[in-house]
C-alpha cells in the first residue's frame, strides 16, 4: 500500500455515530475519508463523482436503505467495495447485503481500530466480518445445503406426494390429482417417512419444510 491512503466514504444517518466514525477513521494514517453522507439518497446522488475505494454503509437508512444503495451502486461502480455497518446480527440482512454486492459486514459496536482494520482488509481483497456474523453465515449456509440435500433425496413423485401432504390433502385426493392409485401413494408416503426418519404426516411436513415455505400444489 505504501504511503497511499485508502479513499473511504461513510454513509450513516445517526449524527453522533457519524461524527465518531469520521473522527476515528481520520486519525488512522492508512485512511483518507473523502465524504460523509447522512442518507443513502445523498450518497447515490453524488455516486458518479465519488472516487472512494471503500464505502462504510449503514443498513437502516432513511429513504433508500443501505442494501438497496449497494444494489444500485455496485453495477455503476464495480470496483467500489462496501463494508456494511449495522446493529443487527441478522442472517437475512447479511445475505441480502452480500447478494447485493457487499464484501464485508461489521456491527456498529466494533472499536474504531477494528473498523479501520476492516477497511484495510476489504481494500486488500478480504471479506471482514465479526466472529458472530461469520458464524451466522456459516450456519445459514450449512442449513441451506442440508435443505438442498434433503430435497435431492426425493424422487419427483415423492416431492409431489410430500407437497400434497403439506397441503393437507387426503391420500385419495393426492392419488386422483396425480393419476395413480391410493396404494401407490401409500408406498410413496412410506418411502418419504423412511428417508426423513419420521412416523407421521406432521413430522414429515415439519422436517421437510423447516422454514414453513410450503409450496401450494398446482391445481
Amino acid at each position: 500500500m505504501g504511503d497511499k491512503r485508502i479513499r473511504t466514504a461513510i454513509v450513516e444517518d445517526d449524527r453522533d455515530l457519524r461524527a465518531i466514525l469520521t473522527a476515528g477513521l481520520r486519525k488512522d494514517t492508512r485512511i483518507d475519508v473523502l465524504a460523509v453522507y447522512a442518507s443513502g439518497d445523498a450518497f447515490l446522488k453524488e455516486l458518479e463523482q465519488l472516487d472512494a475505494e471503500v464505502v462504510i454503509m449503514d443498513i437502516n437508512l432513511p429513504g433508500t436503505n443501505g442494501i438497496e444503495c449497494v444494489r444500485q451502486a455496485k453495477p455503476r461502480k464495480p470496483a467500489m467495495q462496501f463494508l456494511m455497518s449495522t446493529v443487527f446480527e441478522n442472517a437475512v440482512y447479511i445475505f441480502q447485503a452480500l447478494c447485493a454486492g457487499a464484501t464485508g459486514y461489521l456491527v456498529k459496536s466494533a472499536p474504531s481500530m477494528e473498523l479501520a482494520d476492516a477497511v484495510c482488509e476489504i481494500h486488500a481483497g478480504g471479506s471482514p466480518m465479526t466472529p458472530a456474523i461469520a458464524r451466522l453465515v456459516v450456519t445459514s449456509i450449512q442449513g441451506a445445503a442440508a435443505d438442498a440435500m434433503q430435497q435431492e433425496q426425493f424422487t419427483n413423485r415423492e416431492k409431489e406426494v410430500l407437497d400434497g401432504l403439506a397441503a393437507g390433502l387426503m391420500y385419495k385426493e393426492i392419488a386422483a390429482k396425480h393419476g395413480v392409485n391410493i396404494n401407490t401413494v401409500r408406498s410413496h408416503v412410506r418411502s418419504i417417512y423412511e428417508k426423513l426418519h419420521v412416523h407421521s404426516r406432521q413430522e414429515a411436513v415439519r422436517k421437510a419444510f423447516p422454514d414453513g415455505s410450503i409450496r401450494k400444489p398446482v391445481s
